[in-house]
């Protein structure tokens, strides 16, 4: 968890199977939550699970700012297909409201009259 945890935070969004997702899901929402209070203590009981650094300033300095004024919910699950060696369920696992890089989809073009 702690693995996938930290590639979570750093690149905010991670494929991997659908069983996995699931189970990180609340262990990275928990850390989040503990980010958003901020103290010492929080910030060590974190970094016991997230051992690098950057990432670990990114979840205090960034990640908590984004969701100071959320109540939870700070991940989504999306289910993408089946891996196709071994057939097994994949989803995406990704924070929501992500500066995510993907483009945006072309506009529809009307059709001249």
């Amino acid at each position: 968890m702690r693995n996938l945890a930290t590639a979570l935070f750093r690149h905010e969004r991670i494929e991997t199977t659908s069983g996995k997702a699931k189970a990180l899901r609340p262990f990275a929402e928990r850390l989040i939550t503990l980010g958003k209070r901020g103290d010492l203590h929080a910030r060590r009981l974190v970094a016991r699970e997230i051992q690098d650094h950057e990432v670990l300033r990114k979840l205090f300095d960034g990640l908590a700012e984004r969701y100071r004024t959320r109540e939870g919910g700070y991940t989504r699950v999306l289910k993408i297909g089946r891996r196709a060696g071994d057939n097994a369920p994949l989803s995406y696992i990704e924070l929501v409201d992500a500066k995510l890089g993907t483009p945006a989809p072309a506009p529809v073009q009307e059709e001249a009259k």
